[in-house]
Parts: structure tokens; sequence; C-alpha cells
């Protein structure tokens, strides 16, 4: 899932004793294209491309070809940046028994940030008419903001879980 619990000690959130804080958890876009994935799909593609210009070569007609062939190379390189480039959202929720902090941090580098009091915050998992299935939202502070905006229904359905669970530990412990 892309979405991770850690502890600021590096202790795994999972380990089923009380909660260590802060506890951190971050969020990011899937990523099917890794840095060596984009070269080889850009090298797959330009074989591609070049064979059908072999027929082709030493002809004048390979001059008429070939523009058109480097500018749909150029159209499908600048498509996979510019899918990467929007796919670097990161959102990091900070829990501790003083503040519940939401940063995210957009593609342009822009953060925007959302504080509440996780006592009185509110988790809220819409099945159905919110914007996407399983619309995942949290409400404090006067704002209501959305979280993992990116993630699958599953994975929101799943978070939602896991913070409510991480949300009732929180507010349950006794000093």
């Amino acid at each position: 899932m892309p979405y991770h619990w850690q502890t600021i000690e590096g202790a795994p959130a999972r380990s089923g004793a009380p909660l260590p804080l802060p506890l951190v958890l971050r969020l990011w876009p899937h990523n099917a294209l890794a840095p060596r994935g984009f070269v080889l799909a850009i090298g797959i593609f330009a074989g591609g491309l070049a064979l059908p210009l072999l027929a082709v070569l030493g002809r004048g007609a390979l001059w008429g070809l070939l523009p058109f062939a480097l500018v749909v190379l150029a159209g499908l390189w600048l498509a996979l940046r510019r899918n990467w480039r929007d796919r670097s959202v990161v959102e990091e929720l900070r829990l501790t028994r003083q503040s519940a902090h939401l940063r995210r941090t957009e593609p342009g580098g822009k953060m925007l940030e959302w504080q509440a009091d996780p006592y009185w915050l509110v988790l809220n998992l819409i099945p159905r008419g919110g914007p996407v299935e399983n619309y995942l939202t949290l409400t404090g502070g006067g704002r209501e903001v959305e979280l993992g905006a990116f993630l699958t229904p599953q994975e929101r359905f799943a978070l939602h879980e896991e913070l409510s669970a991480a949300l009732i530990q929180l507010r349950s412990f006794q000093p």
C-alpha cells in the first residue's frame, strides 16, 4: 500500500504496544514506472519507431517520416515526465497527544498545512455520494480536509480502519 506508519523512534506502529508518540502517517500515490522502467519504455518505443524507418533508410522519404517519429517520441517522453511530476504528492499526518498536523506537499513544492486537536478530530468515510468512492476526510480546527485522494477505494477503507484504531488508542492513553 502506498502509505506507511512510523514513529519518530523508528519502532513499528502496529506492534500492539501502546502508541509511541509522535506517530507519523506518510501517504504517496502509486508509481508504477520506476526510473529504470522509464528508460526501458522510451528505448523500446524508440526502437519500435526506428524499425519502419529502416525500410526508407537512404531515401528522401526518411526525412519526411523522421520528424513525425521524433514528435511522437518527444510526446511520450513529455507525457511520462508530466505523469511522474504530478505523482510527486506526499501527505504526512503527525499525531501527538496535543495535536494532529497534516502537511501536503504538492507537485510544484507548495505545502498545504492543517492542524487540529486530536481529541476533537472526526474521521469520516463516505462510502458513496462523495467525490470518489470511500471518500476519506478529517474534520477539526474549523475545517474539513481530504486524506489520501490518490489512494484506491480499498486502500482508503483500510486506512480508515487503521487511523480509527490509532485515534481511539491515542485518546484513551493515560500517561
